[in-house]
């Protein structure tokens, strides 16, 4: 219940979706999550005591955890493509 209360709080997905791919600045990320600096330091510091984000020389990425969260999600985001073609 922890996991899903963390992933539920608004743009906590979402950072962590626009970190699959690589390392962000923090200004990057913002633009990237459409967001305001506050919530994603908020979002930011929840990630990173849960582990699943950490800060290096090059921004923000995902740890280890992270990226096990991220595979994890892809049943669901092939599950919500099709569902989206579906309802267009």
């Amino acid at each position: 219940m922890v996991a899903l209360d963390l992933l539920g709080r608004r743009t906590a997905l979402r950072v962590l979706w626009e970190l699959r791919d690589g390392s962000l600045t923090f200004r990057a990320l913002q633009e990237s999550c459409e967001t305001n600096s506050s919530l994603l330091n908020t979002r930011l510091k929840e990630l990173r005591e849960s582990r699943l984000v950490e800060h290096d020389g090059d921004g923000y990425r995902l740890t280890a955890a992270g990226t096990k969260l991220i595979r994890a999600l892809q049943p669901l985001t092939r599950w919500a493509e099709e569902w989206a073609d579906a309802n267009r």
